[in-house]
């Protein structure tokens, strides 16, 4: 039986050199994407028996229809892979930022992340397991500025964190990549403009700016996704993975420091004072 994938946001970009590497390893793919004639266009590239699907699985039916017809087509549902996403409007801050941007945003990263793996876990948990791949964004550290775009991502990483803990127990596992790629979302003047505006105002150093305006190809973070699908990464599950050209990381789960403790049983509660001697001697 071959095993079936579907990439949302397969139809350019990362989302496409995903699609393409699944074909190529055996897997029928449904490539997703809200513009038919480039789902279309893609189909045809990627090859190997992959079908499309049109439409914005932000939609709870939209995305249900997806998954349904992965299982109509290959049997079953082995991979999802969430490629699909937006970037910020340029100069976007807080200051500026109105809440029908905000909103969109988030149902750009954060809704059709969430409908996909609400329609998908359940299919994955019957059938005895399944991968879960979802794109974050180094921009969910804040450094970058922004708002619904870190916050998506931020989300994203806490939703599949908690995904990947509720379904270990039933073989479904659950991964972050954080990729880096020259793709049409970053190669327009808009974008350049955006990165510079970004080092200019102290967020993005000269290093970091030289990175992303000049990305690798999406084929070189493809890899990554497709190995968090294979049968190779069987153990591997709720980890935030980071790939940008040759380059492969790890970002390690966050732990607390103590900062100040006291057995609150037989002590006060910290002063103000205490308390901001605490965090400035750290």
């Amino acid at each position: 039986m071959t095993s079936g994938a579907v990439v949302v946001g397969g139809s350019r970009g990362i989302g496409l050199a995903v699609a393409e590497l699944l074909a190529a390893r055996g897997y029928g793919v449904v490539v997703n994407g809200r513009d038919a004639d480039a789902v279309d266009a893609a189909v045809a590239q990627v090859g190997g028996g992959a079908v499309g699907f049109a439409g914005s699985p932000s939609d709870p039916e939209t995305a249900d229809a997806l998954i349904d017809s992965c299982v109509e087509n290959f049997g079953r549902i082995d991979a999802l892979v969430n490629c699909a996403g937006t970037p910020e409007p340029a100069g976007s801050s807080i200051l500026t930022v109105t809440s029908a941007q905000f909103r969109e945003l988030l149902d750009a990263h954060l809704g059709t992340v969430f409908e996909t793996c609400r329609a998908a876990a359940p299919r994955m948990v019957a059938q005895g397991g399944g991968a879960i791949v979802n794109t974050s964004s180094f921009a969910f550290l804040g450094d970058y500025g922004g708002t619904g775009y870190p916050a998506g991502k931020g989300a994203v990483n806490g939703l599949t964190l908690a995904i990947a803990a509720e379904l270990k127990s039933a073989g479904v596992r659950a991964n972050v990549v954080c990729p880096g790629a020259k793709t049409r979302l970053s190669t327009d003047p808009e974008y350049e403009a955006q990165i510079a505006d970004l080092n200019r105002r102290g967020l993005l150093d000269d290093v970091s700016m030289q990175g992303a305006l000049d990305a690798a190809a999406p084929e070189y973070a493809a890899a990554t996704y497709a190995y968090l699908v294979s049968d190779a990464s069987t153990d591997v599950t709720g980890q935030i993975f980071i790939a940008a050209g040759g380059f492969v990381g790890r970002f390690d789960r966050p732990t607390p420091s103590i900062v100040a403790y006291r057995d609150h049983h037989d002590a006060p509660p910290w002063t103000v004072d205490e308390l901001d001697g605490f965090v400035r001697r750290r």
